[in-house]
């Protein structure tokens, strides 16, 4: 229910920033964090906390939506990554401290409720027509010798934004050649982010671990603690490596090692079913330890900072809806069929098979996802356009081309 719940939020998060904007999107998603934290901790029944559930995940899909966005919208790009994929540290940070207080009570039936701490985030203000608390803020982001620069473009920019947005619509994005390119790359990120398996592999470690043949309650979820300490640990170097090592060669990297640990658990659980030994199942832990972390620094915070990043701004908030939205949707048909599938064809043959879709995303990063590295919004849209329509068009072409593409 809390997926399901994120999936609405997600598809609504768009248009809600787009209409309220980003700090009042944000004000909002922690009102229904709020809420659904107090439905669940006062549940008197299942049925009330699964509200809270359903609550909390809208509030999980408007973040989803509004942080990245933000995040990249208010900082210089030769930080940006580093910024959108401490965002995802947070979330990871978070899931490490639940595996801890699992395993703290693992003796005790006890309801949790799921609290959820926002940063502090610069307010910006131009598009609220208040200037000079724009400048106040962007001065402590930028030194005096650029400060002048980035305000002008800033207002010039953001009026052009205005005019713009609304005019756009849902089916704006399907129109438009180069935003159709941008939403591909970008929904398709993060449809491969979940169809590789990490929610799952998060979700399900200590099933996976007692799978393995460790079947006492607390040593699975002591392993499991290990697994999500290396994921918020995986987090902390891919903040330092998206700026510098790129989004593109980072992804690569991530995926190359995602492939070759899901080939080792297909095959210690393979062998496991065989065998009566014990090493099968620490291999298993170890293909299990070396998926997180491959996945964390590259897979983990790269989808979220390219969706960050390769959309205009009028487009921004529709685009990055409806791609949190394809990766909601995906999270929810992984983590609901992934148990039952393996039940079905055995878990070695399921990894074997989030292997292949492995392969099938490094193939898609290869071909279709550019390097956004240290761009300017604007060269990112530079780059969509000549992918559209090809290097230095005709511009009466291009014309009527984009024309006919809006048409």
């Amino acid at each position: 229910m809390a997926i399901a719940g994120a999936i609405v939020g997600a598809a609504a998060g768009g248009w809600f920033n787009d209409f309220f904007g980003r700090k009042k999107a944000t004000l909002f998603a922690d009102v229904i964090f709020a809420l659904g934290a107090i439905l669940m901790a006062a549940a008197p029944d299942p049925y009330v906390l699964i509200v809270g559930r359903l609550f909390v995940g809208l509030g999980v899909g408007i973040a989803s939506v509004t942080a990245p966005v933000y995040i990249a919208e208010a900082l210089p790009s030769e930080i940006r990554g580093s910024l959108v994929s401490t965002n995802v540290l947070m979330i990871t940070g978070g899931q490490f401290l639940s595996y801890l207080v699992n395993l703290a009570f693992t003796e005790i039936v006890l309801i949790l409720c799921k609290t959820f701490t926002f940063g502090y985030y610069f307010t910006f203000f131009i598009d609220q027509n208040r200037k000079n608390e724009a400048v106040d803020v962007l001065s402590k982001i930028y030194d005096l010798s650029r400060l002048e620069d980035e305000v002008d473009f800033l207002t010039a920019q953001s009026e052009q934004d205005r005019q713009r947005r609304s005019n756009v619509n849902f089916w704006h994005v399907f129109r438009s050649k180069e935003i159709r390119l941008a939403f591909l790359v970008g929904g398709g990120l993060l449809f491969f982010q979940q169809f590789t398996g990490i929610n799952t592999v998060m979700y399900y470690s200590p099933t996976i671990v007692q799978m393995a043949g460790f079947h006492a309650n607390q040593l699975a979820l002591l392993l499991s603690l290990i697994v999500a300490g290396m994921n918020a640990a995986g987090t902390v170097l891919g903040i330092y490596l998206i700026d510098h090592a790129g989004r593109k060669k980072l992804a690569l990297c991530s995926l190359a090692g995602v492939i070759v640990s899901l080939v080792l658990l297909s095959f210690a659980f393979f062998k496991q079913s065989t065998s009566s030994s014990e090493v099968y199942g620490w291999i298993a832990v170890v293909g299990l330890a070396l998926y997180i972390g491959f996945f964390s620094p590259g897979m983990g915070p790269v989808p979220w900072t390219v969706n960050s990043e390769i959309y205009p701004e009028e487009y921004r908030g529709v685009c990055g809806g409806m791609s949190a939205t394809v990766c909601w949707v995906s999270n929810l048909i992984v983590s609901e069929t992934f148990l039952s599938v393996a039940d079905s064809i055995g878990i070695a043959s399921t990894f074997l098979i989030l292997g292949a879709i492995a392969v099938v995303a490094f193939l898609f990063v290869i071909l279709y996802v550019p390097e956004t590295k240290g761009l300017t919004f604007d060269e990112v849209e530079v780059i969509w356009k000549e992918r559209a329509w090809g290097k230095n068009p005709n511009p009466n072409t291009q014309r009527l081309l984009e024309e006919g593409s809006h048409s």
